[in-house]
């Protein structure tokens, strides 16, 4: 080789791995402004799931008027959709779990799927995440999760065939997928699912550079011990600490300790470096009586300074991988009173229906927490110890009752007993009456079987005795 010819291809040389580290570098700088983006915008869970909610156009607009950056659908809601192409919004949307299965087993399906829910409204709409069920490994789902990772994939390669690279496909876990979450650095998946799904799962997430999705909720890690963890630690207030032992490292919330075991137990499977969503986060503003803390005040107190912290520029992450920047959803925008359950899966809501506000929140981050209106002290923030009855709630159907009546009386023979003609509580003969102690009878009897003091919106809890001197209602005592 020449002098001459070798000189020039040494500047070939060069000018290629030169150009190629900073295509490289380039690509991470993108990569990073992405998810700083996305971090940044804190978004909003908005469910449906109640029989008294403004329409999506309304909804829409009250979400743009709390400045949220994002929102999250359960479902891919042709309407909202199409509203949200209108906006400014990030929109995520979900497949539903009874999907699932169809979509893993054939291509054809999954390609039908995006070209419904996806292909008419992007890029317009902004939707920047497809979450393939909702918290799938919380049920006994059968072989549901061990369709999870191949309905996703399907999902993808539907989206590649249409050259679409930035909707990221995931699905939101619950705390549950952890056999051991304390401290954080005991952080373990179950056994039961890490083969079949967990590590197929976080293959996938890497391999498409995803995010693992994580629905966490404080609240209901304190509320199970309220008097061994301080509130404060919860609501990210106060000066407690907790040092984990083995690692050293020093918390100042709960969330960054339940955070921080999920990145652990994902490090123990081989994926230290796992780009980390909260798909749902929040604190109830209400609750059953024997829910502690479920009230304005706290919700408002998360909230607020769950958005201070998610918000920060440069992101603060956790004490195990500071810097990290979470993209977050506040969980959620009204409270939906069609849901099943104890009474705070019922009152999530920032917003009531007609938009006002059940209390203040800038999404932004930018208010200061002593820039919010005064809020109710609360009553329950230690737990209550008494009798509790479950009567009607005021102006409740009678036809409904009559049916619930039945339905109570009929699940055992000791539950109606004191209601037959001439026993204590026959009288007064009136729906209303006999409806009041059946559903509180057949509550009280059945109640660590899980029955709550809902019955489809009927009834709720109360420390008032409905009964007298005469039909004495049986009670359960907290």
């Amino acid at each position: 080789m020449s002098l001459l010819a070798f000189f020039l291809f040494t500047i070939l040389v060069f000018s290629s791995s030169c150009c190629s580290a900073t295509r490289f570098q380039g690509h991470r700088y993108m990569q990073r402004k992405t998810m700083l983006d996305l971090a940044s915008k804190i978004g909003i869970n908005y469910g449906r799931r109640g029989n008294n909610l403004p329409s999506p156009y309304q909804s829409i607009n009250f979400i743009k008027s709390i400045k949220a950056g994002h929102v999250k659908l359960y479902d891919a809601d042709p309407e909202s959709l199409t509203l949200l192409s209108q906006t400014n919004l990030y929109v995520t949307i979900t497949v539903p779990n009874h999907q699932i299965t169809a979509l893993s087993s054939n291509q054809t399906i999954a390609d039908e799927w995006v070209r419904t829910n996806i292909l008419p409204y992007y890029p317009q709409t902004q939707i920047r995440f497809v979450l393939v069920g909702n918290e799938i490994l919380s049920y006994n789902s059968g072989n549901v999760s061990v369709n999870l990772v191949p309905a996703m994939r399907k999902i993808v390669n539907s989206l590649r065939l249409h050259g679409i690279h930035n909707i990221k496909v995931g699905t939101p876990l619950a705390m549950d997928s952890l056999r051991s979450s304390f401290p954080p650095s005991n952080g373990t998946f179950r056994e039961e699912i890490t083969g079949p799904v967990m590590l197929p799962l976080l293959k996938f997430l890497n391999g498409t550079n995803s995010y693992f999705f994580l629905n966490v909720h404080p609240y209901f890690r304190w509320s199970r011990n309220p008097m061994n963890t301080s509130l404060d630690f919860a609501l990210f207030q106060g000066h407690s600490t907790y040092t984990d032992p083995q690692t050293g490292l020093v918390y100042r919330n709960l969330l960054d300790q339940m955070l921080d075991s999920v990145l652990f137990a994902m490090t123990k499977l081989g994926y230290p470096h796992m780009r980390l969503a909260i798909s749902e986060t929040g604190w109830p503003n209400f609750g059953d009586i024997d829910e502690t803390g479920a009230n304005i005040l706290n919700a408002a107190t998360y909230n607020r300074n769950l958005i201070k912290k998610m918000s920060a520029s440069p992101p603060i992450g956790t004490p195990s991988r500071p810097g990290l920047p979470i993209p977050t959803f506040v969980f959620s925008l009204f409270n939906e009173n069609q849901k099943s359950g104890s009474g705070t899966q019922r009152h999530w809501g920032i917003l009531h229906p007609d938009g006002s506000p059940i209390y203040d929140v800038d999404f932004t981050g930018q208010t200061p927490l002593t820039g919010f209106n005064p809020l109710p002290k609360p009553t329950n923030n230690v737990p209550y110890k008494g009798q509790v009855w479950c009567v009607p709630v005021e102006g409740a159907n009678e036809t409904e009752l009559e049916e619930t009546l039945r339905m109570a009386c009929a699940q055992s023979n000791t539950t109606c007993a004191a209601l037959a003609p001439g026993r204590e509580c026959y009288e007064p003969v009136s729906i209303y009456w006999h409806a009041s102690y059946a559903l509180n009878s057949y509550w009280a009897q059945f109640r660590n079987q899980s029955i709550q003091c809902f019955f489809n919106g009927l009834a709720h809890e109360t420390t008032t005795n409905p009964g007298n001197d005469r039909c004495k209602f049986p009670s359960v005592t907290l």
